[in-house]
C-alpha cells in the first residue's frame, strides 16, 4: 500500500511515467498486482485548478479523468475525513503552506503508507516516508 501526490498520479496515468523516479515508477507500478494506491480527494480538486489555470492539459474534462483513473483496480480515492483535516493543521510552521500537500500527507500519516512524491519540501518532511 502506497500513496501518490497529484503530480506523480498524472505522470504515472497520462503516460508521461519517465518523469517518475525509478524507485517510484517501481512502487506504483507493483501495487498494480493487487496493491493499493491510495489517491487524497484533495487531488481531484488539484488537478482541476490546474487544468482550469492552463498549468496542465488532459484530453478530457477532469471529472471524467478521474472517474477513468478511479477504475485502475489499485487506485482507491480517500476522503477527507475530520481526523485527515485536523492532521494537516499540525504540520508544524515549516511545512508546505499549500492546503492540498497538507491534506497529501495527513492523509499517509493516518493510514500509514508512504507517499510517491517528487515534492522535495515534501521528501524532507521527518514524519512521512516518502519513494522517490
Amino acid at each position: 500500500m502506497i500513496a501518490v501526490d497529484t503530480h506523480a498520479l498524472i505522470w504515472w496515468v497520462t503516460g508521461e511515467a519517465a518523469k517518475l523516479s525509478p524507485a517510484g515508477k517501481r512502487a506504483l507500478d507493483s501495487e498494480l498486482l493487487g496493491g493499493k494506491v491510495y489517491v487524497s480527494s484533495i487531488t481531484a480538486w488539484e488537478i482541476a485548478i490546474l487544468v482550469t489555470r492552463g498549468r496542465i492539459e488532459l484530453a478530457i474534462d477532469p471529472l471524467r479523468w478521474l472517474a477513468i483513473v478511479g477504475r485502475i483496480e489499485a487506485v482507491e480515492f480517500v476522503p477527507i475525513d475530520n481526523e485527515i483535516a485536523v492532521r494537516s493543521t499540525h504540520l508544524g510552521d515549516g511545512f508546505h503552506k499549500d492546503p492540498a500537500d497538507r491534506f497529501i500527507v495527513a492523509m499517509c500519516m493516518k493510514m500509514g503508507v508512504p507517499l510517491v512524491t517528487a515534492d522535495d519540501k515534501i521528501r524532507r518532511y521527518p514524519h512521512v516516508t516518502t519513494i522517490w
